[in-house]
């Protein structure tokens, strides 16, 4: 690694999912079922809409980057020390589609968070699934 730039490490989850991508993007884009599944929020499909993620633990700033209905959807993920960007992409399967996640913007002193991220990440997308499931 060079000493000019700081490397910075990312968490990619990926999931095939047996729904298709507009199903799956309500899950990510509706605050009521963003809370379901993953926290409390006011999130609105903008792009540069900000929003709030809370949790008991306290709250994440975060705007909306990029939004491309039913294929990316990215914003920052702030607090706590850590300022980061999670991406979802949406790619249409056979079968219903595939989901990535990926947070990126660990820096290498904030291991707790990345190895956190790392464990929370898949049991999130559980959630989602689970969320998924229940939508008519």
């Amino acid at each position: 690694m060079s000493q000019a730039s700081v490397e910075t490490l990312s968490v990619v989850v990926e999931r095939e999912i047996a729904y298709p991508p507009e199903r799956i993007w309500r899950a990510l884009t509706q605050p009521h079922l963003i809370e379901e599944w993953l926290m409390k929020n006011d999130f609105q499909p903008v792009l540069g809409g900000r929003f709030e993620l809370r949790a008991e633990w306290g709250s994440l700033a975060c705007e909306v980057l990029e939004i491309e209905p039913y294929r990316t959807l990215s914003y920052t993920w702030n607090g706590l020390g850590l300022e980061s960007v999670v991406t979802w992409t949406l790619t249409p399967t056979s079968t219903g589609a595939r989901l990535r996640m990926e947070q990126s913007g660990f820096r290498p002193e904030q291991r707790q968070a990345y190895v956190g991220a790392q464990a929370g990440w898949p049991r999130l997308l559980a959630e989602l699934e689970q969320v998924l499931a229940r939508l008519d």
